[in-house]
């Protein structure tokens, strides 16, 4: 038995004119662009128009994670805390909606901090995030729905849906609940169908198969039946056999038989023969067997002879080397014996000499006192040297923890000064955590790729002005900076695919250098009013890394200019039409109203201290190591 459908609730306008999960209020706190905001939107259809950067999507993104949305939904931040508004560590967003009925409202806030913690308030009581999907769920609201929510960032993830699944979402998003789960069922009922269809034509074709089988085996049959009538025949003739061969072994029996006899007349004639032999053969065995036993005993006799023989040969030998030894022995006696007494000669010649000699020395007194001294001495010098020694193991046990030192703040000093290393390490303290294991896959896999691919961004600047790495950091969005960028289409799919993991964005430029770019002048009145370069001239990098920095972010379009232009800020945008540009201090950026009355509003902004251009390892603890490496160096000397 089907189960009853469960329908959605049908919605209505109430006497407001609001259906029921309509947003009647919208505020943010320190969210993204925006310091306080707080906008009420009408009952039906609302649109939000402003210029570039003037915060539309900041609208947008503030309605997807209030309503539940995770910060990967928009495609522009992994964690919440990038959502908080530079300079500040809190900030929430507030939604008010319509309940089913008119007085009944429904407020759900959202808290985050820049430590990525969020909280949840639905109203005014902290509830976890679970309850805040459940209400969601009552009104049909879905953020991760591309066909009912579509961040700007994810307009190519909404073009590459199929028609198939553009279908289930749809479904989804404005049909009955239970429309998706029908539609699953009726493709697995077509897939099945499909499946018992061909079921049906494998088994006609088997049919076929066994009914032309059937007809071949008849014949099979057949003679089988012919086989089964001869094999009959045969148990017949072989029932027959035997008397046959009972016969023919009858009559060679009876020819046996009579040879049988014949045989043995002539066996006993040749036994007659043989008893008249007899008597002297075995005479001769008897004469045989006396020669031989007196053939074994000569043979025994001489063995033993010629075994002795050898023994006697043997002693003779050993005998013989025994004497030639002694008489060696003997000899060297001899030679040792007289070496001996020439010896004694010569000592006791040399003993009458010493005491004669001795007879005629004075009487010797031993000088006890140097003999003191020099004991004192040879103990003095004995304790300072094993002082010594003792200070020489000291001083190599220390030099070996001072060169292990040094070694290892050389190692550290040189890995610090590499300006690769210190750019990724950079980018590591501002939120890119895996951007080491990116750089190193790339490396690894640069023969997989068709064009060269450049990245990070950030290694393949080089801005040799401080002020001026300012400008462009400040200028340039901070997703850039640890951007890959590949200039064929087959590399950006295969980047995309194994970088993944790593989180790092992927860009293609598809653009051939162009030579038609006019080149860049600055005019006398520009002169005159302290501007001297534009932000596309600061810098140098590959031509393809300049032409994405220049295209996505306007750098032509943005000047730099000195102290006196500050002061002309208003004259720059009036009389020179240059609505971007940069000084010493400030940011100043003009837009003009797209409604027709060409009315112009400015933004100012401090300059801030780049951060990754200048990458934030270098000088302070580098100097550091170098002065730690020069104390190590003179005290190894």
């Amino acid at each position: 038995m089907e189960e009853p459908r469960v329908k959605r609730p049908k919605l209505s306008r109430g006497d407001d004119d609001y259906l029921p999960g309509n947003i009647t209020e919208l505020e943010l706190h320190n969210f993204m662009t925006f310091n306080h905001l707080v906008c009420k939107p009408g009952p039906r259809l609302n649109l939000v128009i402003g210029p570039n950067g003037s915060g539309k999507s900041s609208l947008v993104c503030a309605i997807a994670l209030c309503l539940g949305g995770e910060p990967q939904l928009l495609g522009r931040a992994t964690s919440v805390g990038a959502y908080v508004k530079r300079g500040e560590d809190a900030g929430y967003v507030k939604i008010s909606m319509r309940g089913y009925a008119r007085t009944d409202h429904i407020i759900i806030v959202r808290k985050i901090d820049t430590h990525n913690k969020s909280e949840w308030l639905y109203n005014g009581k902290s509830v976890a995030k679970r309850e805040i999907l459940e209400v969601i769920q009552k009104f049909n609201i879905q953020v991760n729905n591309l066909t009912q929510f579509l961040p700007q960032d994810r307009v190519c993830e909404f073009a590459k849906l199929t028609p198939i699944q553009l279908l289930e979402e749809t479904e989804k998003a404005v049909g009955d609940p239970q429309l998706p789960v029908q539609h699953c069922a009726l493709v697995e009922k077509s897939r099945e169908l499909k499946k018992y269809q061909k079921a049906v034509d494998t088994m006609g074709e088997s049919l076929k198969q066994l009914i032309a089988l059937n007809a071949e085996q008849e014949k099979d049959v057949e003679r089988v039946r012919q086989r089964d009538e001869l094999l009959e025949k045969v148990d017949s003739m072989k029932k027959k056999l035997p008397w046959l061969k009972y016969d023919m072994k009858k009559t060679e029996y009876l020819e046996a038989q009579k040879r049988g006899k014949e045989a043995k007349k002539l066996l006993e004639e040749a036994a007659k023969t043989l008893n008249e032999f007899k008597a002297p053969i075995e005479k001769q065995k008897q004469e045989k067997t006396k020669l031989d036993d007196q053939c074994k005993r000569i043979s025994n006799h001489m063995n033993e002879n010629i075994k002795r023989r050898n023994d006697l040969l043997q002693k003779e030998n050993e005998a013989a080397v025994h004497a030639r030894g002694k008489h060696k022995e003997i000899e060297d006696l001899r030679r040792e014996e007289d070496f001996r007494k020439q010896s004694i000669i010569e000592a006791k010649k040399k003993l009458a000499d010493a005491e004669e000699d001795l007879q005629n020395l004075p009487a010797y007194e031993p000088p006890k006192e140097e003999i003191e001294r020099l004991k004192s001495q040879i103990v003095e010098l004995t304790s300072s040297a094993q002082q010594m020694m003792q200070q020489k193991k000291e001083k190599e046990r220390s030099l070996g923890q001072m060169k292990t030192a040094l070694r290892n703040c050389m190692d550290c000093l040189k890995d610090m000064e590499n300006t690769k290393t210190k750019c990724l390490h950079a980018l590591k303290k501002c939120g890119a955590e895996k951007i080491f294991d990116a750089y190193h896959w790339l490396e690894q896999n640069r023969d997989k790729l068709n064009k060269e691919v450049y990245g990070p961004v950030l290694l393949e600047e080089n801005v040799s002005n401080e002020v001026h790495a300012n400008f462009l950091e400040g200028h340039v969005a901070h997703y850039i900076w640890k951007s890959f960028i590949t200039q064929d289409s087959s590399d950006r799919d295969f980047l995309v695919k194994n970088l993944q993991p790593f989180d790092v964005p992927i860009l293609n430029n598809t653009r051939e250098e162009s030579g038609r770019k006019a080149p860049f002048e600055i005019s006398k009145q520009m002169h005159e009013l302290g501007i001297y370069s534009r932000l596309d001239q600061v810098f140098d990098a590959p031509a393809a890394v300049k032409e994405v920095l220049t295209s996505q972010f306007g750098l032509e379009h943005s000047y730099i200019g000195s102290d006196k232009t500050d002061k002309k800020a208003d004259d720059i945008a009036r009389g020179l039409g240059i609505l971007d540009f940069w000084t010493p201090q400030n940011h100043y950026h003009w837009s003009v109203s797209r409604y027709g009355d060409n009315e112009m509003s400015a933004r100012v902004e401090p300059v801030h201290d780049s951060r990754l251009l200048l990458c934030g390892l270098d000088s302070g603890e580098i100097e550091k190591l170098r002065s730690r490496k020069n104390e190590l160096e003179k005290s190894i000397a």
